[in-house]
């Protein structure tokens, strides 16, 4: 009878780890899942500030164009 007892109190304590490493996986996936769509943000974020870089040196005439010599050469 004891081994009975034994057994049933060993699969209760693997149950209970079960649901507690199952509430922690959801955990995990949602905590994933903010963190993915704080990335795709920022991603989208750093997109818009270089083209708006790339619109402002368009604007004011770009980076590749030679800078003028000074007056006194």
């Amino acid at each position: 009878m004891s081994d009975v007892n034994d057994l049933t109190g060993r699969l209760e304590a693997l149950e209970i780890r079960v649901a507690y490493q199952d509430q922690t996986i959801e955990d995990l996936n949602a905590t994933i899942t903010a963190q993915w769509q704080e990335l795709e943000r920022l991603k989208r974020m750093i997109q818009r500030l270089e083209d708006q870089v790339r619109e402002a040196e368009a604007s004011a005439g770009g980076p590749n164009l030679p800078e003028p010599p000074p007056p006194h050469y």
